[in-house]
């Protein structure tokens, strides 16, 4: 199929114990791309899951063809930022979309985030669970309270001129990833939001599109004590060094 519109699409797919969510992502994926007339493709770079999840990707590579899924694992769990650095060394599209597989963020908002990225010419399309009709779906107050939280405080040291800092559902110019990754240091729920930071400070332009961000549905949340230290840390040390 003849690229279209931004030429390819590829979404780098971080994974770890997701095989109840992979099938059904791919196949909105898919479906959402195909709908739109987008090229694409999806990066699965799995760390190791011990629930099967490889195998699944596997499957879904068959189906779909080694063109559109590509499994791309690693050994055990190294962490977010170097997953995407990984995927990305696979990745043919001019534009990357980095999204969760847990069903958190439906494909259905990429083909808006492609038309704001037209539109404003932007380097970076970030979901915004904080503005317009933007919201959050499944949270009980606690998370939402550390999530809320979270963002006035990066609002407030940090001024980084983006409504959602902790979000993780994305576009970005393959090359501004590219230097982005470079540029950021920090691990875990910190590094989306260094990421946003770092852009302003190298000049990137960001937009923005309101997302619904709903909970997982299957599997447990990865977000906990030790999350929340970590960030707290990691913001301290970007508000020292940016």
């Amino acid at each position: 199929m003849a690229a279209r519109g931004p030429g390819r699409v590829s979404v780098l797919l971080p994974t770890y114990n997701e095989r109840d969510n992979l099938p059904l992502v791919v196949w909105l994926l898919a479906r959402t791309f195909g709908d739109s007339g987008i090229d694409f493709e999806i990066i699965i770079i799995d760390d190791g899951s011990p629930d099967g999840t490889q195998e699944v990707a596997r499957q879904l590579e068959k189906i779909y063809g080694s063109d559109k899924i590509l499994l791309r694992p690693r050994a055990k769990k190294l962490g977010l930022g170097t997953a995407y650095i990984h995927g990305m060394k696979f990745a043919t599209g001019n534009f990357i979309v980095i999204m969760d597989a847990d069903l958190s963020h439906h494909p259905k908002f990429i083909p808006e985030f492609i038309r704001k990225q037209k539109e404003g010419n932007f380097d970076i399309v970030s979901g915004t669970r904080y503005k317009g009709n933007g919201g959050v779906y499944g949270w009980d107050l606690k998370r939402k309270l550390i999530s809320r939280g979270a963002n006035f405080l990066t609002q407030v040291l940090l001024r980084p001129g983006a409504s959602d800092l902790t979000g993780s559902f994305r576009l970005y110019r393959k090359e501004v990833l590219e230097k982005l990754m470079e540029k950021c240091v920090s691990k875990g729920y910190v590094f989306q939001m260094e990421m946003i930071v770092r852009a302003r400070q190298m000049g990137f332009t960001i937009g923005e599109v309101p997302i619904s961000f709903v909970d997982r549905v299957y599997g447990e949340s990865k977000l906990g004590g030790n999350e929340i230290v970590s960030f707290l840390k990691g913001l301290l040390t970007l508000f020292a060094t940016t």
